[in-house]
């Protein structure tokens, strides 16, 4: 009930003022269990998407979505479990990972969309980096769901970083054709057999959104983005700017 109340208004109002478009909607299926494996460009991926489709779609979300206090922290949860979103508590790396994991295939065993994305975090600079093989793989073969591949295209250029008012423009998405990894069941334990299956989903991904692919993890990136800035500043702060003293000295 929630959930189709907030769909009708947060859905609709991003359909009419942003109109995006949409290419694939036939890959997805009428009923039962799926997984959404999209590419993450910006914040806003996880209610474009869902406003698009018929059908429900659960995404993971930080546990502080739900647990904030006060009256705003009442209304973030509330929003946030409209639209669909799952806490898992992040507060340990692997732990939030099977967190993430379980709560998947949870959603999936019970015949529902799963939304994911491989990459862990949103892209620094609008290219497509290396999916992480322990989450989308292991959910993959513990459900035993099929994979759809999608690409969101031009939602970075809505809400950039530092910009709060968004900017009216149509961002697209592509849904590409289901993947079935179900020759590969029972070797959820295999490291090559969870790489090749990421490998695959991104490869498609990188098809359907034209982006230019690294072979790096973005966390890495962003903290390397993160020390080269900080050493920019550093340098920029360390430069001292020629004083009235030299010339004074010359004056003399």
């Amino acid at each position: 009930m929630i959930y189709g109340a907030m769909k009708f208004s947060i859905g609709g109002s991003l359909k009419l003022a942003f109109r995006p478009w949409v290419e694939g909607l036939e890959n997805i299926p009428a009923e039962g269990p799926a997984i959404l494996a999209s590419n993450h460009l910006s914040f806003s991926d996880s209610f474009f998407l869902p406003a698009v489709l018929d059908r429900k779609v659960t995404f993971i979300a930080k546990s502080e979505y739900f647990t904030s206090p006060g009256v705003k922290g009442k209304l973030t949860a509330a929003f946030f479990k409209g639209v669909g979103q799952l806490p898992v508590d992040r507060s340990g790396v692997r732990g939030a990972g099977e967190a993430a994991i379980a709560s998947g295939i949870k959603v999936l065993k019970s015949g529902e969309l799963f939304g994911i994305y491989p990459e862990g975090t949103r892209s620094p600079d609008g290219r497509l980096y290396r999916g992480k093989p322990g989450g989308l793989a292991r959910v993959a073969l513990g459900s035993g769901a099929p994979v759809i591949p999608v690409a969101m295209i031009d939602t970075e250029k809505i809400q950039p970083p530092g910009k709060v008012v968004p900017k009216l423009m149509r961002p697209g998405i592509r849904i590409g054709k289901p993947l079935d990894f179900s020759r590969y069941h029972g070797m959820e334990g295999d490291r090559f057999i969870l790489r090749s299956i990421t490998d695959e989903v991104m490869y498609e991904i990188m098809k359907l959104s034209g982006q230019e692919y690294v072979d790096v993890y973005a966390t890495a990136a962003k903290r390397q983005l993160a020390e080269e800035a900080k050493a920019a500043s550093a340098k920029a702060a360390g430069a001292k700017p020629q004083g009235s003293g030299q010339a004074d000295t010359k004056g003399g």
